[in-house]
Order: structure tokens, then C-alpha cells, then sequence
């Protein structure tokens, strides 16, 4: 109760000093600078964040409880500006925070979970049946929609229109989950007038399928959505993709390839089927043990920390695709002086630092 007072206090002081300046889209190196300068602001790991001034024109007005696999949440208000970001917290130095990344089988992207016994997440990130996202950060989307929705409800009632929905690492491949899960709510009528959501998630991994990202690019086309990352950084390259014959549009040549086979003379048929058959089942042999280790052992571990939560079938694809528009921090021999390879520091390319450093080199922004 205190902590609401608190919210609506520091909420009302902030509405009468502030202007209507809409968000635009494209990317602004302005904006994501200012992403890193809060996102460093919210993070107490100095090993992360070393190096990254704070950003005085924002004040942290809300900070979410630990909720789901060890998932936050930041709302941050700009000085004279009526624009809300919602930041979300990357992957803690914990186990816990780890699962939601090693859980990483697919889903359906339209489907429901239970997260706790009173607590049901119902999501459609995308309409096409095909379409599959990654279990461990869906359920970390919902874990943090609980109080995050509601949050933008009171805002959006205060006079709030612009959100900025963002994170790095762990947490930009939540935003890509939250960001289709509030377009959808948009869609269904939850805030009357129009509002604008923009997009910046920063060192990413994958968050699911090609059908997903055909979704995800067309609802946030015309520059309302970016993937920030640092050309050295391995995170983006994760989770592992397997492309197997299931994972086409359905009108495809390779699907059907036994019926071509069939119409083949003898010995032809029996060469072509062999050949399929040793390009086709690794590729399944391989999808079905990701899905094995990775969700259904993955899976047992997340119940020993919520052990009331029920995951949807898992959806046969481990097809993880890029999705939405990328902004590339490309490195130099600058960068490289600063920066080295160092097997032993495996973070080395993925903190902030590195991802400020490129930022003020390429785009000169103070």
C-alpha cells in the first residue's frame, strides 16, 4: 500500500512538469544512449556496468519485485518529458536467472501457461499457426506482465501515450515477447486511444521462429523496433537453430519429397531415398534431444522454483531465427585495442561497456 502511495505521489509530481513531445520512430542513437546510461543506473553489478555514467535527466519511479526466474522490471520517467521506459532486467549472476535462458524449447506463440495456481498468462505474440517462440523467456514475459500492464494502465490514465519498451541481453529477448504482447492487447481494445510503443532491445539472443519474426517485423515496421548488437558479441548468435523440413510454409517442394521419390525408376528411387532419409533424420534426431535437454529436463528444474507452473506442449521446431531490425555496433582497431579476445572472459563483447564505447565511436554521441 505504502509502496503504491509512493508511486502515485512521485507520478503526479512528475505529470505537472512535463511536456507532450511524441516518440518518433527510427533509430535514435540519442535514445538507446540513453537506454544504456539507465540501464547502468539499474544494475548494481559494476563488472557489468563499469564505465557507464548515470543518466540525471531520469528518475526511477517503480521497481519491480523478483518474480518468475528472477526477473525485474525498472519504470523510468524523463525530466520534462511524458514518455514512460520500461526497462527490463537482463540475466542475474544466479542459477535461477540462468533456467529462464536454458530452458529453450519452443512453444506456440499463441497459447496459455500458469505461472502460479491464481495466476494464468494468456499470450498471442503472433497469429500464425506456425509460429513458436522460446518457453523459458515467455514464461519471464508473463511473470513480469502481472505488474507491468497494469503499471501502463495507470499511466496511460495519468496521460501517458509514449512507451519505450526495452533490455539488453536476456532482457531485450523479453522485450521482443512483451512488445508483440502488448501490440496484441492494443489490438483488443485494452487502452481506448492510441498509443505509441517503441522498441529498443539491445544484445538479444533469438526469441523464436521465422514465423514469429514475420509477425514481429510487420507489427512494428516503419522504425518502431530495434535489435542493437555488437558485431563481436556471441549472445545474439544464441539460442542453437535447426532447420528441419517442418519448419516450411506448407507449400514447399521438400515436405513432400516422398512422392517425388516414388515416381522414380528402380535403382534411382532407392539412391534418392537414402540420400533423404541421411539429410532428413539428423536434422529431427537433433531437434528432438534440444527439446529433450533443453525443455523437458530444463523444464523439472524450473518446477523446484515454481513448482506450480504449467507449461503448454512443446511446439517440434528449434528453428530460432533473428527477428526485427538490427542496428550493428561494428567493431574496429580501436575496439579491438580496448577490447580484446580473452577466452577466459567469455562476457568480454556483451557488457555495456563495449556496447557504449562503439555507440559514442560510431555515432559520436556524447
Amino acid at each position: 500500500m505504502i509502496k503504491k502511495f509512493i508511486f502515485s505521489v512521485s507520478l503526479a509530481f512528475l505529470i505537472g512538469h512535463q511536456t507532450f513531445s511524441q516518440l518518433q520512430p527510427g533509430f535514435s542513437p540519442e535514445e538507446y544512449r540513453d537506454f544504456l546510461t539507465i540501464t547502468a543506473g539499474s544494475v548494481n553489478d559494476t563488472s557489468f556496468t563499469n564505465g557507464i555514467p548515470k543518466n540525471p535527466k531520469f528518475n526511477k519511479v517503480y521497481e519491480s519485485p523478483l518474480v518468475g526466474l528472477e526477473n525485474k522490471w525498472y519504470l523510468w520517467i524523463e525530466d520534462g518529458k511524458k514518455t514512460a521506459w520500461l526497462t527490463i532486467r537482463g540475466t542475474a549472476n544466479n542459477p535461477t536467472s540462468w533456467l529462464a535462458n536454458f530452458y529453450a524449447a519452443m512453444i506456440p506463440a499463441k497459447g496459455s501457461l500458469r505461472i502460479r495456481e491464481d495466476y494464468q498468462f494468456n499470450y498471442q505474440f503472433a497469429d500464425h499457426p506456425k509460429a513458436a517462440v522460446h518457453v523459458g523467456w515467455t514464461l519471464s514475459t508473463g511473470a513480469l506482465a502481472e505488474t507491468l500492464v497494469p503499471k501502463m494502465d495507470s499511466l496511460y490514465l495519468a496521460g501517458y501515450r509514449d512507451f519505450v519498451i526495452s533490455g539488453h541481453s536476456q532482457g531485450g529477448a523479453i522485450t521482443y515477447l512483451m512488445t508483440s504482447h502488448l501490440y496484441q492487447l492494443q489490438k483488443e481494445g485494452r487502452w481506448k486511444e492510441p498509443i505509441r510503443i517503441k522498441t529498443y532491445a539491445s544484445a538479444a539472443p533469438k526469441p523464436g521462429n521465422l514465423f514469429f519474426a514475420y509477425h514481429y517485423e510487420f507489427i512494428t515496421q516503419g522504425g518502431w523496433a530495434y535489435n542493437v548488437v555488437n558485431a563481436a558479441d556471441w549472445v545474439p548468435e544464441v539460442p542453437f537453430s535447426i532447420q528441419t523440413i517442418n519448419d516450411f510454409n506448407a507449400t514447399n517442394p521438400f515436405s513432400d519429397a516422398s512422392s517425388f521419390i516414388k515416381k522414380q525408376k528402380f535403382p534411382q528411387k532407392l539412391v534418392f531415398r537414402k540420400v533423404y532419409n541421411k539429410l532428413n533424420k539428423p536434422t529431427r534426431k537433433a531437434q528432438e534431444n534440444f527439446e529433450k535437454y533443453l525443455g523437458k529436463f530444463a523444464g523439472k528444474q524450473v518446477l523446484k522454483t515454481l513448482p506450480e507452473f504449467q507449461s503448454p506442449d512443446f511446439y517440434p521446431s528449434n528453428h530460432f531465427t533473428r527477428a526485427g531490425n538490427f542496428i550493428i555496433l561494428q567493431t574496429n582497431d580501436a575496439y579491438w585495442d580496448r577490447f580484446p579476445d580473452n577466452k577466459d572472459k567469455v562476457f568480454q563483447h556483451h557488457m555495456i561497456r563495449p556496447y557504449y564505447f562503439l555507440l559514442k565511436q560510431q555515432y559520436e554521441v556524447k
